[in-house]
């Protein structure tokens, strides 16, 4: 889901991307989105029930503003039932695993099979998705970087970053990385209409005018305000050790 506005003065061009947090459940996908949004960690661990989502304001360079919003689907299979509903109209989608448990690994393909299967951009490729190795701060379960590029490669992951959410460590980095294959792509992602958004999404379309859509987040969790330098890039396959 792209949804371009600009301001009165037709400088600033202001972006909705929609992108889907998956994987199996307690692999860290709400911890993860809580630290980037909103700068904190809980141990407290809380499963999902059905989705939640989150946004993250982006001011990407002086004439783009991002709102990322982050959809945190439930990785139980309860819940999968409802997967195609919360897939629509995404952008982009992260694959969390948990690097302590190999069987969140060994899920990575089925999830992203069902993104395959559910959601593509308008000229029928796949959406941008990468990989998420978390828990990297347990020193017990190192990563296999060799591996994980081999996999990404074999499978057409954009890329994948070990991450930790508990030591805040390459989540923006991983964040900053899907943001720029966003803006790769998303000149091939058609506007949903007024009616379809309402259907299938939370946020309101409250108008629709010549230079694209006012949007009402208010049911959203706003985080904070981020700028970004492009000249900044991120490392891809980075881990804490």
């Amino acid at each position: 889901m792209d949804f371009e506005l600009q301001d009165e003065m037709g400088e600033v061009k202001e972006h909705l991307y929609k992108v889907l947090v998956i994987g199996e459940y307690g692999v860290g996908k709400t911890s993860i989105i809580r630290r980037y949004t909103e700068g904190y960690f809980s141990p407290n661990y809380k499963l999902t029930i059905g989705v939640d989502f989150a946004l993250k304001i982006i001011h990407w360079d002086e004439k783009t503003k991002i709102n990322l919003q982050l959809w945190d689907v439930a990785g139980h299979e309860r819940f999968g039932h409802m997967t195609r509903v919360y897939y629509k109209y995404a952008i982009a989608a992260i694959i969390v695993f948990d690097l302590s448990r190999s069987a969140t690994f060994d899920a990575i393909l089925k999830w992203y099979r069902d993104v395959n299967q559910k959601v593509m951009l308008t000229n029928e490729n796949p959406i941008p998705v990468i990989i998420l190795a978390n828990k990297c701060d347990l020193e017990d379960y190192p990563v296999d970087e060799e591996k994980l590029d081999q996999f990404c490669q074999n499978n057409g992951f954009a890329g994948w970053f070990a991450t930790s959410a508990k030591e805040d460590y390459n989540i923006d980095d991983a964040m900053r990385f899907l943001v720029q294959a966003i803006l790769s792509t998303s000149g091939e992602c058609r506007k949903p209409s007024l009616q379809d958004s309402r259907c299938t999404s939370p946020i309101n379309v409250l108008a629709e005018n010549g230079s694209g859509y006012m949007i009402d987040y208010s049911y959203a969790h706003k985080g904070t305000d981020e700028s970004y330098s492009q000249q900044n890039k991120p490392q891809k396959k980075s881990c804490c050790s």
